[in-house]
This record gives C-alpha cells, structure tokens and sequence, in this order.
C-alpha cells in the first residue's frame, strides 16, 4: 500500500493506493488558505501544508478503513515554482511564494534582460523563465527582506519542503526543478551563474538541495512522525515532483501520444517527450518529466478562480452558475471576457488585469456572465494548445483531470473548443495518485532495477470511459468564430502577438 499525497494551492490531496491491483483505497482531503496582497502578492504558511498533510492522511486512512503500518511509501506532489527558504536551522524564513505570485515581475524581467531576452534564456535554460517562477522571487527577497535573504541557507520548492519535513534531508528531482528558472532543462543541472548574478558571495548555490532521478528515494520516513501520521515507521519516501509530473504519472502520461489537460485552480496543457525538443515558443515550457523524460507543457494563471469570482459577484452556488452557463449560447451572445485577474503567463500578460467585452444594454445578462468566464478561462487553454501544435504535439484524445473535469458541460466546451475528443481518467485526483505510484516505483526499484512504470501505470491508471464527449461540428464552427473574437481582443487591447491560426490543422 503507498500514500500519494498533492499540497495544492486551496488543499492537501491524500489517496491510498493497492498498487498490486491498482485499486484507490481511500482518499481524504484538507484546505488550506491564501494570504494576498498587493501587486500580485499570493503566499502561505508552511505549517499549514504540513498540518494539511496530517488531516488529509488521517481521513484517507479512515476512508479505507486500514492500519497506516501497512503503507510502504510517500509520494509528494507539489505546487510547481514556489519558493520556500529556511535558516541554517531548519526553520522557514518567511511565508513561501506561490506559482501564482507575479509581485516580482520587475525582478523577472531584469533577469530576463540579463539572460538576452526571452531568445538568451532559451538558448541557455531550455524555458523562458516568467513572474512566476522561483528565480525572481529570491531577487524580490533579497531587496524586499534582506536580513531573511543573508539567513537563507535552504532554497527549496514545496514539494522538496513536505520530502525535508519527513525525512530531515534537502533534495530535489529534475521535474520540479525544471520550474525554477536557476535549471537547465537539456543538461538536467543546476543553472549557479543565475544565482550569482542575484548573489555574488555563492550562498545560493550552496543553498540548493541535492538532484536526485524521479525513481531514487529521498529517504525513509522520521520514527518521531510516522508515529504522529500512524505511518509504518520504515516507509520510503519517494523523490516525488511538481503537481504537473505527478498529474502525467497520474493520467499515464509518460509516452508520446497523450495530451492531459488540468482544469483547477490554473489551467495546464502538456504532453510527453523522450528528448529536450525546445519550442521556440517562449510559452511553450519544455520542463523535464518525474519518468525519466521532458513535459512540453503550457500554464494558464486564471481558471476556477475566475470563475469561482464570479459566482461570488453573483452570489451563486456551483449548481446555480452551472445552470446559468447551460442557458446561455456559444459565444455568449457577443459577451466576450479576458479573465486575466491574477495577470496571465499564457498569453504572456503578467501584468494584465481582467476586462469585459461586447456588452450590450440586451446581452448584460447573468447567464452571459457566467458563460463568457468559462468561455475566457478555456480560451486561455485553447490558446496553449495552438502553440503545442505549433511545436509539432499531436494527440487524437485530450485526458481531463482536475475539479472542473467533473462538470459534463466544461466536458463538452473543451472538446468542442479543441476540436478534439474528451475523456477523463478514473480518479480525477490524478497529481495524488501520481505520488502513490512514483512510490510504488521507488519502491519496486530497491530490489529490482528494472521495475517498470509503465506496468505501474498500465494496471493503476484507467480511463472512464462514460465522461468521454466528441466535439459537434456545429459547436466547432461557433467556437472558432468566438475564439478569433478573443484572440483579436488579447491582441488589440494588450497588444498580445496570437499563435498562428491551426483552426484547421487536425488534432
């Protein structure tokens, strides 16, 4: 039995996996909250990570109805580019910043003009690094809270975090690292000559936990909380990832083919590679896989947060917006939203704001609200698809995983906005069961070098195939005329250069 376990941004995710039979056992989940600020500001404590991880473990555990002893080992996803720094002593230094952060975009982009542009950090990392990501934060620590930045003596990612609460050792696998900015994706090593130009005396670079492969260990679990958690004491703890590569492992995407599709708090598009092919476009993030491999994948920063603020506009309950998007047409009837409400890395906009467009004294209705913010919000992926299909992705079926997968409408929308037919797999909480498997792996390779994932994942992963929806050609056509609205609208009001029309290039 193996525990995944996905620290997202609104939760903490436990699954309890029969990686024998593939069976999920029991699941259980905690929440967590945000602190916001101004100029894009979004962090959290770590101490509610770990007390989430706790909760979510204990009520998987009574979900299945199993002694905790039984389980042989972690797996930890995590929420990719989030910075947290500990002194010299283990203790946090201060609130760890998220993905979602854009509050250093001005650091971002004079460490963009110090690579040579989006060109100069391609050529040397494989990625463009954006606001997001971790490199920039470290340069905002370091002149926001330089008293902290000397203390730092850890630099590590969410992930890599929760693997150093269980097991006192700083490490790091190559997927989640691809997201940092300070990696080179095509050599799989830390990128040192970014961190001295943020610090010359080498601190950081001494700071940086050690690389591991995504089938290596971290380590075995702490006596002292694996009593706490009611853990079997010598369970593994595995290398774990970013939430993205253990969302591949989750769908079974780690062979070329399959394109998985997120639909959470940010939407994301990827697909597996077997070498470092880097896009050309800076959008596209040719990050590295927690298989073995490289994960071509777009993120977009606004999806059920855009629409969950609507809903509180709207005082509606899920059931009550849900209803209203059905009674609203394709194309909301000319209403048309750029939800950019956290900025935007897919269209690069991290510094844009949301706007409404099209409005009408006949067409302000709620209804039309609530369609155009789903509308926008898948847009948004469609958009990324057009750049992954620029870059020579191909997929004939789009694997749904995430909250918004279990909306049969947000189904239908995405496979006609896409053009392309939709499934989702069995267990939506694909970044969890991610975990779980890597773990099994892990596990299986500490007496057998040969163990396969893609057995693992053959007998765990299954797809349900009663969510699987075609797109309707009359749907398709009255999509493309409403998507060339919002590109035409990302272009004239951001002044935004919008991927090569492939409305007719076949999925």
């Amino acid at each position: 039995m193996f525990l995944g376990i996905d620290c997202g941004t609104q939760g903490t995710k436990a699954l309890l996996l029969d990686a024998s039979s593939g069976r999920v056992l029991g699941q259980g989940a905690a929440s967590h909250t945000l602190i916001s600020g101004p100029n894009g500001r979004r962090e959290q404590d770590t101490e509610q990570w770990t007390a989430a991880f706790v909760a979510a473990t204990a009520a998987a555990l009574n979900a299945a109805g199993v002694d905790g002893s039984g389980v042989l080992g972690i797996g930890v996803s995590g929420q990719q580019h989030g910075l947290v720094t500990l002194d010299d002593k283990g203790q946090v230094l201060r609130p760890a910043k998220l993905w979602c952060d854009t509050e250093s975009a001005a650091e971002n982009q004079r460490l963009l003009d110090w690579l040579g542009g989006e060109q100069g950090s391609l050529q040397r990392l494989g990625v463009v690094i954006a606001p997001g990501y971790t490199v920039s934060k470290l340069l905002w620590m370091k002149e926001q809270h330089a008293e902290r930045f000397e203390r730092i003596a850890h630099i590590l990612l969410p992930h890599d975090y929760l693997n150093y609460w269980l097991t006192g050792r700083c490490a790091s696998e190559y997927g989640d690292a691809a997201g940092t900015g300070y990696f080179n994706v095509r050599s799989r090593q830390w990128d040192n000559a970014i961190l001295r130009y943020i610090d010359p005396t080498g601190r950081l670079e001494a700071a940086l936990p050690e690389l591991i492969e995504p089938h290596q260990p971290v380590g075995r679990i702490r006596p002292e909380l694996a009593a706490t958690l009611g853990l079997n004491p010598h369970a593994l703890v595995a290398s774990g990832g970013g939430d993205n590569m253990m969302g591949a492992i989750g769908t079974g995407n780690i062979s070329p083919g399959a394109i998985t599709m997120s639909l959470g708090t940010s939407g994301t598009l990827y697909a597996f590679a077997n070498e470092a092919r880097i896009s050309p476009q800076p959008s596209v993030a040719t990050f590295c896989s927690s298989s073995g491999g490289w994960l071509p994948l777009i993120c977009t920063m606004n999806l059920t947060n855009a629409n969950g603020a609507i809903r509180d506009l709207l005082q509606l309950d899920l059931d009550q917006f849900n209803a209203l998007v059905a009674q609203s047409p394709i194309g909301a009837e000319g209403v048309t939203m750029l939800p950019f409400l956290n900025g935007e890395r897919v269209p690069a906009l991290p510094q844009a704001t949301a706007s409404l467009h099209g409005l009408t004294a006949d067409n302000l209705t709620r209804a039309n609200l609530c369609r155009a913010v789903v509308e926008g919000v898948t847009f948004g992926l469609r958009y990324g698809l057009d750049l992954l299909r620029e870059s020579g992705i191909r997929s004939e079926r789009i694997q749904l995983i995430g909250g918004g997968a279990n909306n049969p409408l947000w189904r239908q929308i995405v496979a006609d906005m896409m053009a392309t037919p939709v499934v989702c797999t069995s267990h939506s909480e694909a970044a969890a069961l991610g975990g779980a498997i890597q773990a099994a792996w892990c596990h299986a390779r500490e007496s057998d070098s040969q163990a396969s994932l893609i057995e693992l994942c053959d007998r765990c992963v299954s797809l349900d195939e009663t969510t699987a929806v075609d797109p309707a050609p009359n749907a398709v056509h009255a999509y493309e005329q409403a998507y060339r609205r919002y590109r035409d609208l990302v272009g004239t009001t951001y002044g935004q250069r919008t991927p090569p029309d492939l409305t007719t290039v076949a999925p």
